[in-house]
């Protein structure tokens, strides 16, 4: 779901004429000058009921919670558990995922919606603590995720990831191309839990996932199958990291990146991350009691 804070970038890696990509481009600033002003309604009017209902029977498999209309004509906002989307009501079969970001105030658009949704639900439940401190990768129940080596596999990375998200799609090929590298993928079900079960539940996961992110190839998934997978402890892990988004990356060195980046900041993140953590314990063991 994720975008960069610095860029707005298109929904498909796909050549386009480029009076598509100024429409694209025009519709995007429009949406984020009108819902910086929008608000969502106490309650559903009749539209977004039946966006609402639309959405359910075009998608059984996603959890659509909720639906508000924004300032500018016929868009809405979509929310699918902790993932929201800009949904066209002439045409709800493309949505627009990702951060809208204002270029002339420099400004997060969408950021505060997502922490606004996070405050609100963890004030019902109670027994939820949200943390954005440094995160060990050592420290995360890596059983629970795929693991992928490449190479000596000697740099990690740990990487929340939905099987629907388009930017996790993006993110892949950029990681594939990355070598000396270990990635341990959480699955999460941000928007329906059916696929990611379906991957973990493959004869091969690590196969399954990489065929169907890379080249949208779903043979190997087992969408059938009913074994024990660790989906919603996922869910619950992100939500207790403070993860609002996917991709979410955890490095080595405890921090962590919201959204697609590609394979230059990938390697020095990498690099600069396992350089920072291998220094850790050799300053510990300095240190005199």
């Amino acid at each position: 779901m994720m975008a960069t804070t610095e860029s707005v970038r298109p929904v498909l890696r796909t050549r386009r004429p480029l009076r598509h990509l100024a429409h694209a481009t025009a519709l995007v600033f429009a949406l984020s000058a009108a819902l910086a002003a929008s608000a969502p309604a106490l309650a559903a009017t009749p539209d977004e009921t039946k966006l609402l209902e639309s959405l359910r029977k075009a998608h059984p498999g996603t959890q659509f919670s909720e639906v508000s209309r924004t300032d500018v004509d016929g868009i809405y906002e979509v929310w699918m558990s902790g993932n929201v989307a800009y949904v066209a009501a002439t045409n709800p079969r493309f949505f627009i995922f990702g951060r809208l970001f204002d270029t002339q105030s420099m400004r997060d658009v969408t950021g505060p919606r997502i922490a606004q949704r996070n405050a609100d639900q963890g004030g019902q439940l109670q027994s939820q603590s949200v943390s954005t401190a440094p995160v060990s990768i050592d420290q995360l129940p890596l059983a629970d995720a795929i693991k992928t080596v490449r190479g000596n596999g000697q740099r990690k990375v740990a990487v929340f990831s939905d099987p629907n998200c388009i930017y996790c799609k993006q993110l892949e090929p950029e990681l594939a191309g990355v070598d000396n590298v270990t990635v341990y993928t959480f699955l999460v079900p941000f928007q329906g839990e059916a696929r990611p079960i379906s991957i973990w539940c493959a004869a091969d996961r690590e196969r399954a996932w990489r065929q169907w992110m890379l080249q949208a190839d779903a043979s190997q998934l087992q969408p059938k199958a009913n074994c024990e997978h660790p989906v919603m402890r996922n869910l619950e892990l992100a939500r207790r990291l403070g993860v609002q988004g996917t991709p979410t990356l955890f490095w080595a060195d405890g921090t962590r990146t919201d959204g697609y980046v590609g394979r230059s900041v990938l390697e020095t993140k990498l690099t600069e991350a396992a350089r920072v953590a291998s220094a850790k314990p050799a300053a510990a063991a300095g240190k005199r009691p």
